[in-house]
């Protein structure tokens, strides 16, 4: 009967070779390191499930013990199995063929050890196995009895010895050996060094260690939303390791029965189909009713949940029903730039890419069910397919905090499966004053780009990968005025837009296929820019130039540049590997190259030891028109600013100093404050300098990081242009000084209104 109810506990996955033991009803907490009852049910299964892999204790979290440690009991196991299947030292006649007084006592040592103690604690059997050893050897040295002798010897070289090498042999007593002096028997103090279970609640698919690394140092911790984030550096590996721990994993015993209870009770009302037409909509309906059960089933139960943790419970419960689980987790980390799900998943951990400590593993481990219900997700959100006849996938997502560009690929090209990349973006966008103060790029620096944006130039932002191209692509619409149309082309939403749709700006936006994908519901990037010139006059923002598309930029560059800013994306780490990308790979004549104005380079910089990096922007190029081939040759490049690697920061070139840059000339020829005169632009542009370097000021001394958002730094460049009016106006003249006053006196006033 016991048997019976012990085999009722086991259940085992074949296909994920995964031993479930069922903890449930029980009233002691799962764990193989401290609680010997769940240890021996787990050799148990592991005798009956040979070619099991992973051991699963589940209560109101699962406990998850991976291949390292399960193989460490499945030696005992399979030790148990060779010695007690076979009867080879448990039956009375195999003990010993000499009968004795002392026969029967030994008979049950060994099956005790054999039947009960190895399967409920190996350490101890095998300290008690070398006690009875030692203790046979005394007895062996000082008895004269001659049919003793024989029973004696027969007992230690047939059954103790064998088993006592047996046991060496295996990894659990070898990895100990040296930890046993003054150990007692029955201490489970040294399984738990043996024993780290990946931990996480049994509504949660994705793995989790709640242990930090072994030989870690930690370096850094910092609190994220709904969790914290710890950083360690690993003594045998240059790469960092993330360690998040979610706010789920810290809720006492009654908050997970509740949440779990509300879990399978919207766990039958799954969004529909339809639903995810509004995302967002959807998340809210389900908090909503969520929050309402919670605090329905907290009454049931008589526990007087406080508002936080109704709050908390609420969030929770959306994020693994109508969310999308741990990818929610990861995006609330302001310094994520990227994650990667590898294939095969469950293998592999979730890797990051870290603004400060660059590449990282992470404590997570995402499940072939995770995947699966994200690739649906993706599939029906996105009207994109992913298959093995379309086995790329290019689409986005938005959480609250911040939105995310998804790359997903699939078999035939991903031999093992589905894979995920994902590229973070806030929520909101970036701004030069947030840049300055992340120290991306300089006051100057963002003083000139704004007066070339506002000069109607055009204008590629160039880097390799993750360098922040599309973030201060996404800046500089902050200094548009919102009097100017906007139309933006992208084939994968990442740009912020409908943020600036919400701040009254009058953009029409046009989504593109994706270079890369198979649909045919969608416009080619190409025909999408040629049908923006049809749209009116406007600036055109280009989210990225990956294709045949850069051939219809160039004919809009060289049709609306002297109207409206045109402003793009493109991968090239130089304006040289700018050039040899648009037109040697991309097809550009060298004649349309001329029609780009300026190129910002960004990229990364890492630390003198490899293991930081830094985003900045390292160059500011303009490119002249006088040269027929090769640009580089002919200096049709002219650095405006440079990096300045020691100093860690941008400098102006002599050519900017100097007021020798053909494009800012070219610029100030429109403009009748500006024509012919290098001083009336040079104090324009410092000025903007100077004003956006007094809003990080303020935002430092206030601790007030809302004065370099998108709402406020868009309404303090247009009372900038609006002050340079009424200046203008009121004295015939352009002065600076007036400008900036006025300026400064109306966001201290603006500041006080808003914050106070």
């Amino acid at each position: 009967m016991v048997e019976q109810t012990r085999q009722s506990l086991i259940s085992y996955n074949p296909q994920t070779n995964t031993i479930l033991i069922d903890c449930t009803k029980h009233l002691f907490p799962a764990s193989l390191e401290d609680y010997e009852i769940w240890m021996s049910i787990a050799i148990d299964a592991l005798m009956q499930y040979p070619k099991a892999t992973t051991i699963v204790l589940r209560q109101s979290r699962d406990f998850i013990y991976d291949y390292d440690q399960v193989m460490l009991l499945k030696e005992i196991a399979h030790l148990l199995h060779k010695f007690v299947k076979i009867e080879r030292i448990i039956s009375l006649d195999k003990v010993t063929p000499f009968k004795d007084e002392k026969v029967e006592s030994r008979l049950g040592f060994l099956q005790k050890i054999m039947l009960s103690d190895l399967r409920r604690d190996p350490i101890g059997a095998y300290v008690e196995l070398s006690h009875e050893i030692i203790k046979q050897k005394a007895i062996y040295k000082v008895t004269t009895e001659d049919k003793l002798k024989k029973s004696i010897a027969h007992y230690l070289n047939y059954a103790l010895l064998p088993l006592q090498k047996a046991l060496e042999g295996t990894k659990l007593i070898n990895s100990i050996k040296d930890k046993l002096i003054g150990y007692k028997i029955g201490d489970r103090s040294i399984y738990r060094e043996l024993f780290h279970p990946i931990i996480r609640p049994n509504f949660m698919l994705t793995r989790y260690s709640i242990l930090p690394p072994q030989n870690g140092e930690k370096v850094n911790e910092y609190e994220i939303e709904d969790g914290k984030v710890e950083i360690y550096k690993l003594k045998d590996k240059a790469l960092f390791f993330y360690h998040i721990i979610p706010a789920e994993f810290n809720l006492n015993e009654k908050l997970y029965e509740i949440l779990d209870v509300a879990r399978r009770y919207l766990s039958e009302h799954k969004p529909k189909k339809s639903d995810f037409a509004d995302p967002e909509r959807m998340r809210e309906v389900f908090y909503n009713i969520g929050r309402d059960l919670i605090l329905e089933i907290a009454e049931r139960m008589q526990y007087p949940i406080k508002s936080q943790e109704l709050t908390l419970l609420s969030k929770i419960l959306v994020r693994y029903t109508a969310g999308y689980g741990i990818i929610e987790l990861l995006l609330q980390d302001e310094n994520i730039q990227d994650f990667y799900i590898n294939a095969p998943v469950g293998k592999n951990p979730i890797f990051v890419n870290h603004g400060v400590y660059g590449e990282c593993e992470t404590n997570l481990v995402p499940t072939y069910e995770d995947v699966e219900a994200w690739a649906t997700r993706f599939r029906i959100e996105s009207g994109r397919p992913l298959d093995e006849s379309s086995p790329v996938l290019d689409t986005e997502i938005e959480v609250r905090g911040a939105r995310a560009r998804i790359a997903a690929i699939t078999r035939n090209l991903s031999p093992d499966g589905l894979a995920f990349a994902f590229r973070r973006h806030r929520d909101r966008p970036w701004t030069l004053p947030l840049f300055i103060k992340h120290r991306m790029l300089n006051p100057l620096a963002a003083g000139l780009i704004s007066f070339i944006v506002d000069g109607a130039r055009t204008i590629l932002i160039a880097g390799t990968r993750g360098t922040g191209k599309s973030s201060l692509l996404g800046s500089l619409i902050s200094e548009i005025m919102r009097k100017y149309r906007i139309v933006s082309v992208e084939d994968t939403l990442e740009l912020p837009l409908e943020y600036y749709i919400n701040l009254g700006y009058n953009i029409e936006r046009l989504k593109a296929r994706s270079a890369l994908s198979q649909s045919q519901n969608e416009m080619p990037a190409d025909e999408a820019i040629r049908t923006s010139l049809r749209l009116g006059d406007s600036c055109l923002i280009v989210g990225e130039v990956r294709s045949v598309e850069a051939k219809a930029l160039y004919e809009s560059m060289r049709i609306g540049a002297l109207a409206n800013v045109v402003a793009g994306t493109i991968h090239g780490d130089s304006p040289y590997g700018v050039f040899d990308r648009v037109v040697n790979d991309l097809g550009v004549p060298k004649t349309s190259f001329k029609a780009t104005d300026i190129i910002i380079i960004a990229n990364k910089i890492k630390s003198a030891d490899g293991m930081k990096m830094f985003r900045r922007v390292v160059e500011i190029t303009e490119v002249r028109k006088e040269w027929d081939n090769d640009p580089l040759k002919e200096k049709g490049f002219v650095k405006l600013m440079d990096y300045n690697a020691k100093k860690d920061d941008l400098e102006p070139t002599e050519t900017l100093l100097n007021g020798e840059s053909f494009i800012l000339n070219e610029i100030a020829k429109r403009v009748k404050q500006f024509h012919n005169d290098w001083e009336a632009v040079w104090d324009n542009i410092l000025l903007r300098a100077k004003m956006k370097e007094y809003l990080v000021n303020l935002s430092n001394k206030t601790n007030n990081n809302e004065i370099l958002e998108a709402d406020f730094v868009v309404a303090s460049n247009e009372k900038f242009h609006v002050f340079v009016e009424e200046v203008m106006e009121e004295h015939g003249e352009l002065d600076y000084n007036r400008v900036y006053n006025l300026w400064k006196d109306w966001v201290n006033k603006e500041v006080r209104l808003r914050w106070s």
